[in-house]
């Protein structure tokens, strides 16, 4: 088995909440960095690590005042912060770009005077999707305009050492410390190349980083993990099948794999429970998870109560040749 992929299909870790209730909130004092939380995965991680009542800095660049390259106004850092708050936590809100290392060292400066420490930092930085149909889709590498290959690398990879470098030095404070990176793919699934150069250097990176660190973190009491969700069903990705979280279904007629899809907050209720696990260095430290593998261990379920599987499902049926429906991954 390869070393960065977890036990498959173990029973669920028992005695660890993955939803706050009256009186329980089991990271109420905990302080969390949420880097890239405008919206999708980065946005339901913030909302899940706050419903279990954590502090959550949380950073992107589109505000209500200005919008990021991504070009997506519809969601802004100010509403994730708010969002948090609702759920149960304290959400603080900090515009910044994390590829600016002076506006990094403010965010870190920032935590450490109003909070002293770090205690969890996920790095879920990316904004590159809008380079991907025209530069990245069914183009070689060398057919990629190589700004946009650059950029590519810029934010998927660039992004994270500058944030990882920069607040480390006080995750390190933390009696326990969890770095989480956020990708596409697991290192099992990320075995095939993933079409281009550029956009496979940016999903296999984060693996790397979180293998390496999980390493120098184990000396701290610290572990360091890679996440990825599965067909993820995000704001950009609703909007361009044109349907809402309501219907969503109504888009499989045009992508029958999009059956297979799931919502931000089923990676995100993973993550927060693996962050109130106190043995979660033994089961995760320097692996990779999916949002399935975490389902598994921990008992979450989607907002619609299934478990989907996008990985065993792509693995299977595209990979495998198998005559699968996504039903039987759901």
């Amino acid at each position: 088995m390869n070393q960065d992929t977890p036990t498959q299909h173990t029973p669920p870790i028992q005695g660890i909440a993955v939803q706050s209730t009256a009186g329980e909130a089991p990271l109420t004092d905990r302080i969390a960095l949420v880097a890239g939380a405008t919206r999708g995965a980065g946005r339901a991680l913030a909302v899940e690590l706050g419903r279990l009542g954590a502090t959550v800095y949380v950073t992107g660049r589109t505000t209500r005042a200005r919008a990021s390259e991504v070009g997506r106004p519809t969601e802004t850092i100010e509403e994730t912060g708010e969002l948090v708050s609702a759920a149960g936590g304290t959400g603080i809100a900090v515009p910044t770009d994390h590829l600016d290392e002076d506006q990094v060292r403010a965010l870190v400066g920032r935590i450490e005077r109003e909070q002293g420490r770090l205690d969890i930092l996920v790095n879920d930085l990316w904004g590159g999707e809008h380079l991907l149909v025209g530069s990245v889709f069914g183009k070689k590498s060398w057919e990629t305009p190589l700004a946009d290959g650059l950029r590519i690398l810029e934010l998927g990879v660039r992004s994270h050492v500058v944030t990882a470098a920069l607040a480390l030095p006080l995750l390190v404070r933390s009696d326990a410390p969890l770095h989480i990176e956020v990708t596409d793919g697991t290192a099992a699934s990320n075995r095939r190349y993933r079409e281009n150069l550029f956009y496979d250097l940016a999903k296999n990176a984060p693996i790397r980083i979180a293998f390496g660190l999980g390493e120098e973190l184990a000396e701290y009491g610290g572990m360091a993990v890679a996440v990825t969700p599965g067909f993820l069903r995000s704001e950009q990705m609703l909007a361009y099948f044109g349907v809402s979280e309501e219907n969503w279904r109504d888009a499989v007629a045009r992508e029958p794999a999009f059956a297979i899809a799931e919502s931000p907050h089923y990676l995100a209720r993973g993550v927060a429970a693996l962050a109130a696990d106190p043995d979660r260095s033994a089961r995760w430290n320097k692996k990779s998870a999916s949002s399935a593998d975490l389902a598994r261990a921990y008992g979450v379920r989607d907002v619609d109560g299934s478990q989907p599987d996008g990985w065993a499902y792509f693995e299977d049926t595209r990979y495998g040749g198998k005559d699968g429906s996504a039903d039987e991954y759901r």
